[in-house]
């Protein structure tokens, strides 16, 4: 893609950030929009260069903006949207004879479903619960089977990523004109809806933090020119501060983890000669983030640096870092060990709390619990298979310079977020290609 190209599509998504600020209607339009050019792409070119991921990756990109200004269609629509795009992928391109984990991986998910259609509750809408819970893992197994050992080039993965990354891009934007002044409504050290653009910090944040570290390789990687560079790290650097002043640490967390896997493979793959480039270009980035959260500081008056301390507004540490997350995760384990074959059933976990909390709806934050209480030792199963599958894949497939990012970021987040949106199960599949690096990566510039 060249430079003038690059700057008309992120101008592009500028002006839909602004557009749907000033009139949210259109929200609904660009979904259908998405949708509609979705499949005219992949079914014009019947998919001959995985143009399903690109597809895929943009609506992963735009779902927690949808869900922000009420575009979806369906609360779950991102999902479904991956799920049948890689379906449609499958159809055109077929799939790995080899991808057999990921088939046992969808079926070790039935028992739990099985299981649910017995033990929830009679006034629970028992499809809705299901389809709630099970949506994400689905959404993983589906498109891991697509991605499974499927060839592509290095420059193709750095695309997808962009196309992922162009509507984080759009709501930041966005995020900018609903929050202008933040000391209006920074009062604490918590979790910020007001900055978050009226919606969850949890789900904004993890896409800022993925459209972090896809700005920071682009920086690495395809900034060929001064101007370029200048242009990717002032978006960079609107993204990190947006995604900061969420308050929601886990997702940028994430980013930065993923940044420091991707320099610490690009530096032990670099020749001894380049790598006094990549430290000066690594120094220079050191600063920048340095910078990025002086001004951050400033402008939260402190608070950012005690929420990442761990204190609130007035100084104090707080007694948990898991701000009532410790408790469902005992809770879900006390489920498991009770119920240790096969769990309790899918949306089980979730009923049982509101029980004993008097009505009170508090979702799990973290999978690996939730497949615990809900799928028991099947789930580890499960679990297992999804950690240890691109780890073998890796040994035949070093030129996958992003496949651990992408593993981490998955880990990570159903740590913090669960799978309540598309990314992480996505962003996973995608470390299971069998990628051929076509050209020399750019990390030198004049």
């Amino acid at each position: 893609m060249n430079d003038k190209k690059y700057i008309l599509l992120i101008a592009l998504h500028a002006l839909i950030g602004i557009l749907i600020y000033f009139f949210r209607p259109l929200s609904g339009i660009y979904a259908i929009a998405i949708l509609g050019f979705g499949l005219y792409y992949v079914m014009k070119t019947q998919n001959k260069n995985n143009e399903v991921l690109y597809v895929a990756a943009y609506i992963v990109g735009s779902e927690v903006f949808l869900r922000m200004t009420g575009g979806n269609l369906l609360y779950e629509s991102s999902k479904y949207g991956v799920m049948i795009f890689a379906a449609l992928g499958m159809y055109y391109s077929g799939f790995s004879k080899n991808a057999i984990p990921f088939w046992i991986y969808l079926l070790l998910l039935i028992p739990g479903v099985i299981i649910a259609t017995e033990t929830l509750n009679l006034d629970t809408n028992i499809r809705k619960a299901i389809a709630f819970n099970i949506s994400g893992p689905a959404c993983l197994g589906i498109a891991s089977i697509y991605c499974y050992n499927r060839k592509i080039k290095l420059s193709q993965i750095n695309d997808i990523m962009l196309s992922l990354a162009l509507p984080v891009f759009t709501t930041t934007i966005y995020l900018i004109l609903y929050t202008p002044d933040l000391k209006e409504v920074l009062t604490g050290t918590g979790s910020n809806n007001e900055t978050s653009g009226g919606f969850g910090p949890n789900q904004v944040a993890t896409l800022m933090g993925i459209g972090m570290f896809v700005f920071f390789s682009r920086l690495l990687l395809a900034s060929k020119s001064k101007l370029m560079f200048i242009f990717n790290l002032i978006i960079l650097f609107n993204i990190t501060y947006r995604g900061l002043v969420t308050f929601s640490r886990g997702g940028m967390v994430t980013g930065f983890v993923m940044i420091v896997l991707f320099l610490f493979y690009i530096y032990i793959n670099t020749k001894s000669k380049a790598k006094l480039n990549l430290f000066r270009l690594l120094v220079f980035m050191g600063v920048a983030f340095l910078l990025t959260w002086t001004y951050t500081s400033t402008q939260t008056g402190g608070l950012i640096d005690k929420r990442y301390a761990n204190k609130d507004a007035a100084g104090r540490v707080k007694e948990s870092q898991l701000t009532g997350r410790g408790e469902i995760w005992d809770s879900e384990i006390n489920d498991f060990l009770n119920n240790p074959v096969f769990g309790i059933g899918v949306a089980k976990a979730l009923e049982i709390r509101q029980e004993n909390t008097g009505g009170n709806i508090i979702a799990s934050h973290s999978e690996i619990s939730r497949t615990l209480a809900e799928h028991g030792a099947v789930g580890i199963l499960a679990l297992l298979i999804v950690f240890f599958t691109p780890i073998f894949l890796f040994i035949d497939n070093k030129q996958h310079i992003y496949l651990f990012c992408f593993l981490f970021f998955w880990l990570l987040t159903i740590n913090h977020a669960a799978m309540r949106i598309a990314a992480p199960a996505f962003v996973y599949s995608l470390s299971l290609l069998k990628v051929f690096i076509d050209e020399a990566p750019v990390v030198h510039r004049e």
